[in-house]
C-alpha cells in the first residue's frame, strides 16, 4: 500500500506524515511538495526508509491525474482552496482519499466516486474532523439527535503560516457569503456576523474557561443531512484572547473588509493589505500556549428519556508535544488516523462523504488514545420527553 501526502512537510500535514511513519503499516509514504528542502529535512528526521519526497505543484492539475493512480490514499494536507480540485481528481482517476476542510461543491462529486466504488473524506482534521466523530458517538448512543453545539478554542498564534493567518482573517470577514448561512435552526439557516453568540466555555486545563463566537464551519453544513431529526446545529470557536481581541478591532475599523484602499499608487483590498501587514510581523507569529480545545454538547432522545451527551479532547501539553506541534497534532493526527482507516477497509461506506458517515466512532477514538489524544465523555439523563 502506498501514501501519498501532499504538502506533507508543511506546518499541519508534516504531524500527519509523523505519525503515518510512527503509527502505518503504508509501504511507502511520499511527500508531495513544493518546498522538496522542507520535505528532505523531514525525511532525515523521521529516518523512515518507507518516505521519500517528490516535487509537487498543486496548481498543475494534469500532473495531478499522472501521480495519484499510483497510490492508494492521497492525504490532502494543502490549504483548503486546494479541496475542491485535489477531491475531483482523485474521483476522475478512483483513487481513495481525504483532506482537512471541505468544501460543499465536494460533495457533488459523491453519486460519480460511489459509482466507482471509491470513498473521499473531506475534513478530516480537529474541527472539523475529531468534531464530527464525538457527534457521531452520540448518535451511536441515542435514539434521535435533536441538537449539536460545537465549541473549540484553537490556540495558536495568528499567523503560524500563510494558510492559517487567511483563515483566520475569513473567519472575521464580516462580508463573507458564509455569514449568510452559519448555523442551522428549525429547518433553516440563519446568519450571523463575526463575534456574535457569544458564550463561555470551559476546555481542558491548558485552555480554561473562553468566550466562543458563532463561526460559519463545515460541521454545521454536513450534520442536519447526515441526522435529518436536528433542529439546531450550529459551531461557535476562538482564538487565544490577544488574537481575538486584535481581530476584533481590525473588523470594527472596517480593515477586514475586501473594499480596495490606495496604498502606494496601487489599489488593493483592504483585507489584504492587513494580511501582507501581519504575515510581516513578527510577534503574529508568537503565542504563550499552543494547544486545541474542543467541546460537543448533542441532545437527544434514549428509551424515551431526554439525554445530553457532553465530549471533551484532552492532549498533552506543549512541554511534552513540542511547542507548536501541540496545535498541530490535534489537527495532522486524525488526517493519519482517517487515511490508515481507509487502506484497512475501516469505512462505512462509498461516495464523497463527511466523517460522520464514513467512519465508526470507537476505533477512531481508540486510535486517538494511543497517541494521547483522550476524548471524555458524559452521558445525562436531562428528563422525560414532554
Amino acid at each position: 500500500m502506498r501514501a501519498l501526502v501532499l504538502g506533507g512537510a508543511g506546518a499541519v500535514a508534516k504531524e500527519a506524515t509523523r505519525d503515518l511513519s510512527t503509527y502505518s503499516d503504508f509501504d511507502e509514504i511520499v511527500i508531495a511538495e513544493y518546498n522538496v528542502a522542507a520535505g528532505e529535512a523531514l525525511v532525515a528526521e523521521l529516518n523512515d526508509p518507507r518516505l521519500k519526497v517528490i516535487p509537487f505543484d498543486a496548481n498543475d492539475e494534469d500532473a495531478m491525474r499522472e501521480l495519484f493512480p499510483q497510490f492508494d490514499v492521497v492525504v490532502n494536507g494543502l490549504p483548503y482552496k486546494y479541496d475542491y480540485i485535489v477531491n475531483k481528481v482523485c474521483v476522475e482517476v478512483g483513487v481513495n482519499g481525504l483532506d482537512l476542510s471541505s468544501d460543499d461543491p465536494q460533495f457533488a462529486l459523491h453519486e460519480e466516486a460511489a459509482k466507482k466504488g471509491m470513498i473521499f473524506v473531506p475534513g478530516v482534521g480537529a474541527t472539523p474532523g475529531t468534531t464530527n466523530m464525538m457527534v457521531r458517538r452520540a448518535g451511536e448512543i441515542l435514539d434521535r439527535l435533536d441538537s449539536v453545539d460545537i465549541y473549540f478554542a484553537a490556540f495558536r498564534s495568528l499567523a503560524p503560516s500563510p494558510g492559517l493567518l487567511q483563515t483566520t482573517l475569513w473567519e472575521f470577514n464580516p462580508e463573507g457569503e458564509e455569514r449568510q448561512e452559519v448555523y442551522f435552526e428549525d429547518g433553516k439557516w440563519h446568519p450571523a456576523p463575526p463575534m456574535s453568540g457569544e458564550k463561555v466555555v470551559r476546555f481542558h486545563d491548558q485552555i480554561g474557561e473562553q468566550r466562543v463566537y458563532y463561526v460559519p464551519h463545515d460541521e454545521a453544513n454536513t450534520l442536519p443531512l447526515s441526522y435529518p431529526t436536528l433542529r439546531r446545529a450550529a459551531v461557535r470557536g476562538c482564538f487565544p484572547p490577544h488574537v481575538m481581541d486584535l481581530m476584533g478591532a481590525l473588523m470594527r475599523a472596517g480593515m477586514l473588509t475586501t473594499k480596495p484602499i490606495r496604498i502606494g499608487g496601487r489599489e488593493v483590498p483592504a483585507i489584504d493589505a492587513v494580511r501582507d501587514i501581519l504575515w510581516d510581523l513578527p510577534i503574529c507569529k508568537e503565542n504563550p500556549v499552543w494547544a486545541y480545545g474542543l467541546v460537543v454538547e448533542v441532545e437527544g432522545q434514549r428509551d424515551g428519556r431526554r439525554v445530553r451527551c457532553t465530549y471533551r479532547n484532552q492532549h498533552p501539553p506543549q512541554e511534552e508535544w513540542g511547542g507548536q506541534s501541540a496545535y498541530y497534532k490535534n489537527v495532522g493526527i486524525p488526517l493519519s488516523i482517517g487515511a490508515q482507516m481507509i487502506a484497512r477497509g475501516e469505512v462505512l461506506g462509498t461516495g464523497v462523504l463527511p466523517p460522520e458517515q464514513a467512519f465508526p466512532a470507537e476505533p477512531f477514538f481508540r486510535e486517538l488514545a494511543k497517541r494521547g489524544i483522550i476524548v471524555q465523555e458524559e452521558i445525562v439523563e436531562v428528563g422525560p420527553l414532554a
